[in-house]
């Protein structure tokens, strides 16, 4: 799976058959085929603990908890990852343009990136990242 327009590889190379062995149905749906959870549905979309919110398949961090926010989009919604843990990919499917985020160590399928909506936030950015592609790590632990 390409990660980026460079076309750089996931470090974390598995089949498809090795991810559904260790994804329940749902993350397999929309960490490696690209889908969306419901909006309003996902388990951290109100979370508000510290901690660290990692790839829902390969458990690399890639948010940290001070950077989400309340959008009122529906999902978890972040205004920077970690550097270099999300790579964007253009995505035109469905007749539309937008930027596709994906984990860059494994390239499992997180959401969407969204500019110049003027959140405030110290970047006019929102990561629109699907619960269920993420595992939360609570500071706690």
């Amino acid at each position: 799976m390409s990660t980026d327009a460079q076309n750089n590889a996931p470090r974390v190379q598995k089949t498809e058959d090795e991810w559904r062995a260790i994804l329940s149905p749902e993350q397999f749906r929309v960490l490696r085929e690209r889908g969306t959870e419901r909006a309003g549905t996902g388990e951290y979309e109100h979370t508000k603990d510290d901690g660290v919110y990692n790839c829902g398949a390969c458990e690399v961090p890639l948010y940290k908890s001070t950077t989400k926010f309340d959008s009122g989009c529906g999902w978890p919604a972040f205004y920077e990852a970690f550097p270099g843990a999300v790579n964007r990919i253009e995505d035109r499917r469905f007749g539309i343009e937008r930027t596709e985020i994906v984990c860059a160590n494994c390239g499992s399928h997180l959401g969407h990136v969204f500019k110049g909506e003027g959140f405030p936030t110290p970047v006019d950015e929102r990561h629109c990242v699907n619960s269920v592609s993420l595992k939360f790590v609570s500071e706690d632990k």
